[in-house]
């Protein structure tokens, strides 16, 4: 029977081995969909990983003590975009088996058993101190180790033994710069609020106060600063603001040519995010998930046009024209599941906040506010009355 023929191929591997093959299966379902002729070995694998019923990846402890100073910066999914500031955990499973098998076999193996020992007694603390040594080295090795574009080359073809994902590279040299600096971060993270319900001008500018400072010595590292700031936002899109706000104007090559242009790619990072997310909830039929991501969409689509005049004419209106087509597809498919007179949620006009008489009149304002004096607080007026 097939069902057992793919037990016996699942068996000669390592459990290192199974379990990288179920994050890179994974990552690749997220990528591309569902993935013909794989049911079966993914049910395998995660009732071996995934005994509380995840369906996402968590590495195990030894590397999961290692990748600790990575967390805030992790993203799940596996979409392969750029993702400034961020880092796949799709890709930690590749890098941990590259580190363990041809980096630093060795060491990690001495480690690991070090790591064990630890969390068998019930030493914690002593496990991430042995946790932070082990980062040190392995960050100064690379740092070596990718110094020429010789070493760097081999370093992609033996990741792509690993992994197919292309980001898995970027992630290694991402991951460096943290476990380089992540004292820096830390301390950076702790002077931030814990959270940021309104990121008006008094708050942008005392974020930005402290992005200016930290970045003078740090500027490699803005991008996960920026990320600290945005997981602490009530809404990702106003991470902008720190663009906008210092540009002065609403021209898109004023705010390109801030040190916090940054942002803006990283709120369209963010749209990806949601496209795949909206991408595997439909798959899902999760309609009612769906309609909050997609109105979340709706919304951050809606503030870049507001806020950036001329955007279409930028690299980030192209990215984001090519987001929304994709994503309108996705939704006119599931629409188009259901007959003409039948209507869905999906459908509705009613997820664009910004179509409605009160949205329409912020539009004016916002476009409005540079041209005519007054012109916003007047619009203002009007919405309170609708």
């Amino acid at each position: 029977m097939l069902a057992d023929r793919i037990q016996e191929f699942l068996q000669r591997l390592t459990p290192l081995t199974r379990s990288s093959l179920l994050a890179e299966l994974e990552r690749l379902e997220m990528c591309e969909g569902e993935l013909p002729g794989t049911a079966e070995i993914l049910a395998t694998l995660r009732a071996e990983f995934r005994k509380d019923g995840s369906t996402q990846d968590r590495v195990n402890n030894p590397s999961r003590y290692f990748f600790a100073p990575l967390e805030p910066f992790l993203v799940d999914g596996a979409p392969e975009h750029t993702n400034f500031g961020r880092i796949q955990r799709g890709s930690l499973a590749a890098i941990w088996e590259w580190i363990s098998r041809d980096l630093l076999p060795t060491m990690a193996r001495d480690y690991v058993k070090k790591i064990d020992e630890l969390i068998l007694a019930n030493h914690p603390r002593e496990a991430q101190k042995v946790a932070s040594a082990f980062q040190t080295k392995v960050a100064k090795y690379l740092e070596s180790t990718l110094g020429s574009a010789e070493s760097a080359d081999q370093t992609r073809r033996k990741l792509a033994t690993y992994t197919a994902s292309r980001a898995a590279y970027t992630d290694l040299t991402k991951m460096v710069l943290v476990l380089r600096e992540h004292g820096a971060l830390a301390k950076l993270g702790g002077a931030l609020p814990a959270s940021i319900d309104n990121f008006d001008d008094g708050s942008v500018a005392k974020i930005s106060a402290l992005l200016d400072g930290f970045s003078k010595t740090h500027a490699q590292l803005l991008p996960f600063a920026l990320t600290l700031v945005a997981k602490r936002l009530k809404t990702s899109w106003q991470l902008i603001r720190l663009a906008t706000k210092q540009a002065g104007t609403k021209n898109a090559a004023d705010i390109a040519a801030t040190p916090y242009a940054i942002s803006v790619s990283m709120v369209l990072d963010r749209l990806e995010d949601n496209r795949s997310a909206l991408r595997i909830a439909l798959k899902s039929n999760r309609i009612l998930v769906s309609k909050e991501i997609l109105k979340h969409i709706y919304d951050t689509e809606y503030a870049l046009q507001v806020r950036i005049d001329q955007l279409e004419q930028s690299e980030w209106g192209l990215r984001l024209n090519e987001l929304m087509h994709s994503i309108g597809v996705l939704v006119e498919q599931e629409v188009a599941r259901f007959p003409d007179n039948v209507g869905h949620v999906l459908g509705s006009r009613r997820l664009r906040s910004h179509d409605s008489l009160s949205g329409r009149l912020t539009y004016l304002a916002w476009k409005g506010r540079d041209v005519v004096s007054g012109g916003a607080a007047f619009c203002r007026k009007l919405i309170g009355q609708t």
